[in-house]
C-alpha cells in the first residue's frame, strides 16, 4: 500500500464523499451567523477590511488545528475559520457535516506581505496535511475535510499552481499518489463558523487537533 492510501473501514462515510448535487443542497441562511469579532488570541478583528494585507482561504482537514497552525505563523495578522466551496449560504456546522452544503471546513488567513511572503504561507500549508486524500484528512471522512486553496489574487492563483506542481513531484518520488487539493481563483463565497469554532485550541488547549502532515518537505 503506498502512503497517503490508507483507506477507512468499507463503506464509512462513502455517501459524504461525493459533492452534493444542486437539487439536494440544504437552503441555508440568508442572515450570517453570530460572530464575536475579535480573536481569542490577540484580539484583532476576525471579519472587515485589512488594508495592506492579503487573504487566502484554506482547507486541510479539521479547521481547529490548521486555524492554531497559521495564527503561529509570523506575519499572520488574524485568522478565522468557517465555510466555504459550497452552495449553502451562512451554514451551521451540523449543516456542513451532514454532506448536503458542499463546503470545506477553511481557515480564513490574513497576512502582512511585508513580514512573510506567500511562498511560506503556501509551504505551511502543503506541509501541515496530507493534500493526496480526496475528500479526507486521516480519519475524518467527508467532503468538508478536502483539501482547497481559494485564492484572493491572480498572483496568488499562479504561484498556487507552481507549489502545487513542484509539491506533487515531491509526493509521488516517494509513492504518494496525486495531489488533489482544489485551487480556484476567484475564492468562492466564505461563510464564518459558528463563535464556538473560532479558535477553538486556544479555548480549549487539549482539544481534538488532527494535523498531520506526509513528513515530505515542499520545495519552495
Amino acid at each position: 500500500m503506498t502512503p497517503g492510501s490508507l483507506p477507512g473501514p468499507p463503506g464509512v462515510g462513502a455517501w459524504k464523499q461525493r459533492l452534493p448535487r444542486d437539487q439536494d443542497l440544504l437552503p441555508g441562511r440568508e442572515q450570517p451567523l453570530p460572530l464575536h469579532n475579535a480573536h481569542h488570541v490577540h484580539g484583532r478583528p476576525l471579519r472587515g477590511d485589512f488594508p495592506g494585507m492579503e487573504t487566502v482561504d484554506l482547507g486541510l482537514g479539521c479547521f481547529w488545528g490548521a486555524e492554531r497552525r497559521f495564527w503561529q505563523l509570523p506575519g499572520v495578522f488574524t485568522t478565522a475559520v468557517g465555510y466555504a466551496g459550497g452552495g449553502t449560504p451562512n451554514p451551521t456546522y451540523e449543516e456542513v457535516c451532514s454532506g448536503r452544503t458542499g463546503h470545506a471546513e477553511v481557515v480564513r488567513v490574513v497576512y502582512d506581505p511585508a513580514q512573510v511572503d506567500f511562498a511560506t504561507v503556501l509551504k505551511t500549508f502543503w506541509e501541515s496535511h496530507d493534500p493526496t486524500q480526496g475528500m479526507r484528512q486521516g480519519n475524518d471522512i467527508g467532503s468538508q475535510y478536502r483539501s482547497a486553496l481559494y485564492c484572493h489574487t491572480p498572483a496568488q492563483h499562479a504561484t498556487a499552481l507552481a507549489s502545487r506542481d513542484a509539491y506533487q513531484a515531491s509526493l509521488q518520488a516517494s509513492g504518494y499518489p496525486p495531489v488533489t487539493t482544489g485551487i480556484a481563483w476567484p475564492p468562492p463565497p466564505f461563510f464564518h463558523a459558528e463563535d464556538y469554532h473560532q479558535q477553538y485550541l486556544s479555548k480549549n488547549p487539549a482539544g481534538y487537533c488532527a494535523l498531520r502532515g506526509t513528513g515530505i518537505s515542499c520545495p519552495l
